[in-house]
């Protein structure tokens, strides 16, 4: 059996590839999705494909259009959905996923840091689990697997 793992939160450093190579290193049966890693690109996919926009909040808009197409596409296909909230940059887009991976009834694993015990409280309580390291979800995706 191999499980689609969508990795939600933010984009600014390396916890994904953590986590794609820690599956690997377990020789886990994974395979992970999630938002478009090169910002750029994220940024700019709106307009890529339904051309030059006349203002930022138009760019954003298509762009956004995009971005929460391929969001649902693969989160439907996933059978779990890692959100990580750090302590960096505001979690919109992760709050957003979060709320969406319940909605659509998918098994969540909140990755937060303690300092954010308050504020996720009330997602805290829906999710399946709830850890603080993205190493804590690998534990327990290599522990599904066990006989």
């Amino acid at each position: 059996m191999e499980l689609i793992v969508y990795l939600a939160g933010q984009i600014h450093d390396d916890w994904r590839e953590q986590l794609r190579q820690g599956a690997q290193a377990r020789n886990l049966p994974i395979r992970f999705k999630g938002p478009q890693e090169n910002h750029d690109l994220s940024d700019e996919i709106g307009e890529r494909i339904k051309g030059t926009q006349p203002n930022a909040v138009y760019r954003d808009h298509v762009a956004s259009e995009v971005n929460n197409l391929r969001t649902r596409v693969w989160m439907q296909k996933a059978d779990i959905v890692i959100a990580l909230f750090g302590e960096k940059y505001r979690q919109w887009n992760t709050a957003m996923d979060a709320s969406m991976a319940l909605a659509l009834n998918k098994p969540l694993i909140l990755i937060r840091p303690e300092s954010l015990h308050h504020p996720l409280k009330e997602l805290a309580q829906r999710a399946q689990l709830v850890v603080e390291t993205p190493e804590q979800a690998l534990d327990a995706l290599a522990y599904l697997f066990k006989e």
